[in-house]
């Protein structure tokens, strides 16, 4: 039989092989923004369109909500920027490079991708967990440094996941998992990070936590962040543009105000939304209207 310390080190290979490599940034060099291109992509899944024409820049060192009714390539999207997936057609640069040109490990010098999901079927704590973000650095050895252990440490606290260092991942909840693995993302010091719905599974309080350390990311290191949103509200919070998905295309593509009127959501998710001001931010405010009649509702409507 395989002895137990064998399955975990082939466990770390394979995640070697998937893990994206650090930026110039941890040998010491000065990490530049990237800009991210798309010019005309398009999508399937067999004889299915996903979308199809996708154009659009996302700036370098910016925070772009990527958002959109269920099924509308969101997430295909954000897997086809990180080279995971091949385009039926057109291309996407990261810089000056061509993604589908680059080899994983290339790519993975410049992106970090956190998915929406997160299987875990190895007893890692989370301080082991959140180190695999190392890995890159050492090839395949399972070698650590005291740099790895303060860049490691630093991302726990930051994601506030430190109280969880000897945790088992497996035995973390939703939530408490979702910021371990965005530790991760920070550990491995990307120049761009794509994360897959951040926010799920987060308590109010964590949310905004985690959203004001990737805005702070953009604007203090110019990480360029491209993060897919169900809550319109959070994304035009924390956005510096939005890209709506809807009717096999990116059909807008500009700030939260340009993006989130009330004729444009209306056209992508329905007639159940008012859109208005938002009571603190300087931000439009996306609210569901329920269909069914209640007391609630007559109640507001006799004010």
């Amino acid at each position: 039989m395989v002895c137990a310390f064998c399955r975990a080190h082939a466990r770390f290979l394979i995640l070697w092989d998937r893990a994206f490599l650090t930026s110039k940034r941890s040998m010491g060099c000065e990490a530049m923004s990237i800009e991210i291109r798309v010019d005309s992509l398009s999508f399937l899944y067999g004889a299915r369109t996903v979308f199809s024409d996708v154009s659009l820049t996302v700036e370098a060192g910016s925070f772009t909500g990527v958002v959109g009714p269920n099924g509308a390539g969101k997430t295909t999207l954000l897997k086809c920027i990180a080279g995971l997936l091949r385009p039926a057609s057109g291309r996407v640069m990261l810089g000056d490079d061509d993604v589908s040109s680059l080899s994983r490990t290339a790519v993975a010098k410049i992106v970090a991708v956190v998915p929406q999901d997160h299987h875990v079927h190895f007893d890692f704590t989370v301080e082991e967990f959140v180190m695999l973000g190392r890995l890159p650095h050492h090839g395949r050895s399972l070698r650590q440094t005291g740099c790895d252990r303060e860049i490691v440490a630093r991302a726990m606290a930051l994601t506030g996941v430190a109280s969880l260092a000897d945790r088992y991942v497996t035995a973390l909840s939703g939530g408490e998992r979702q910021r371990a693995a965005i530790a991760r993302a920070l550990a491995q010091e990307p120049q761009v990070l794509l994360l897959d719905e951040p926010t799920s599974h987060l308590d109010i309080g964590h949310q905004v936590d985690v959203l004001d350390l990737i805005g702070g990311m953009c604007e203090d290191e110019g990480m360029t962040v491209i993060g897919v949103f169900h809550d319109l509200n959070l994304a035009a919070m924390y956005c510096d543009q939005i890209i709506m998905m809807g009717g096999g295309t990116a059909r807008w593509y500009g700030s939260p105000r340009e993006v989130l009127t009330q004729e444009r959501v209306v056209s992508v998710y329905g007639d159940r939304v008012v859109v208005d001001e938002h009571p603190v931010y300087d931000a439009p405010l996306v609210v569901p209207v329920s269909r069914r009649s209640s007391r609630k509702q007559m109640a507001l409507t006799r004010q």
